[in-house]
């Protein structure tokens, strides 16, 4: 005798539809995540409008923008040398819609430089990627007599800690900048720390400092209107907008090579796939003719890299500056 099936024909279409409807499922899923960005994505800029990262990332960001099919808006929240903005990063929920521009003072500085932060610098973001590296340039005051990076140098020696230097304040990368310089030349130059590079920059070309380590966009102006004498490029390589300026391992100075770049994070937890996304967009913008023109105009120089490779860079200098800051006992108050 034969046994009739248990299913009812309705039950047995259900059962044949269940798998299709699991790989539909799978499918939609999958779709959702891939349509990231579906709205508006944020970055948070951890400084005033104005500044170089401030403009390196109004520039990057018309480009994502144009490439994710979405706005991408800035958002300034300067305070506490940046650790306003990454207090508020680190808190924002992980789904890609809220990025964090940061640089060298704070990825790799801050840590090292305040004793408290409301945020783990170790967990709390993960590097997106580099976009662009700021050259710093060692100017001095018009009237110091001196024309290069040598009898610069052989003054300091003759007559320590009479010469002077400039600063935004104390522990930012001009700071170290010019600290890196004085182990790297055995000399003993006094620091005068600004609240802001403006201030600074007013009283160096007032002459009531001699030197400044500042970036090539805050620095040019001036040094072609004959009110600074660039000395040296403090990066690796000569940069364009001062091509005649030699830098300081060509002058002879060398380990005391410094500066500042810019690149994105994201809280920790963002989607990897969102992480992946955005590390491919950066190094397909920076790639681009038109965004290495708008960042060499701010003297800045576009540079891409991989989300790894941004996260060995924070390392290593966060590495090199804690040497410097522990060892001259160097605060942020």
């Amino acid at each position: 005798m034969l046994k009739t099936s248990p299913f009812t024909p309705r039950k047995r279409l259900i059962l044949q539809a269940l798998p299709w409807l699991f790989i539909g499922a799978c499918t939609l899923n999958a779709q959702a995540q891939t349509a990231w960005p579906s709205k508006p994505v944020t970055i948070v800029v951890p400084f005033a409008a104005g500044g170089g990262t401030d403009i390196g990332a109004r520039i990057l960001a018309q480009r994502l923008s144009i490439l994710w099919g979405q706005p991408v808006l800035i958002d300034n929240k300067g305070g506490a040398g940046g650790n306003v903005g990454l207090d508020a990063v680190s808190r924002a929920k992980p789904d890609g819609y809220t990025l964090l521009t940061g640089n060298v003072g704070t990825q790799s500085i801050n840590p090292t430089l305040y004793k408290k932060l409301s945020y783990n610098p170790d967990t709390a973001f993960v590097p997106l990627g580099q976009f662009a590296e700021l050259p710093f340039v060692l100017a001095v005051t018009a009237s110091l007599p001196v024309k290069n990076v040598k009898e610069l140098v052989d003054m300091a020696k003759a007559q320590p800690e009479k010469l002077t230097y400039a600063s935004s304040g104390n522990g930012g990368s001009p700071h170290l900048s010019a600290e890196t310089f004085k182990i790297a030349t055995n000399t003993k130059i006094l620091h005068i720390p600004y609240k802001g590079g403006g201030a600074a920059m007013t009283d160096l070309m007032s002459g009531n400092v001699d030197m400044i380590f500042a970036s090539v966009l805050e620095t040019s102006g001036f040094i072609k209107a004959g009110k600074l004498k660039a000395l040296a490029i403090t990066s690796k390589n000569r940069v364009s907008a001062m091509p005649d300026v030699p830098t300081l391992e060509e002058s002879g100075v060398t380990g005391a090579e410094s500066g500042s770049w810019i690149g994105l994070l994201a809280p920790t937890g963002t989607p990897k796939e969102i992480v992946e996304k955005v590390s491919r967009s950066l190094q397909q913008a920076v790639a681009m003719p038109e965004i290495q023109q708008q960042l060499l105009a701010q003297g800045a120089i576009a540079k891409g890299g991989t989300s790894a490779d941004f996260a060995q860079l924070i390392a290593t200098d966060r590495k090199r500056y804690a040497r410097i800051i522990i060892d001259n006992k160097l605060t942020a108050d």
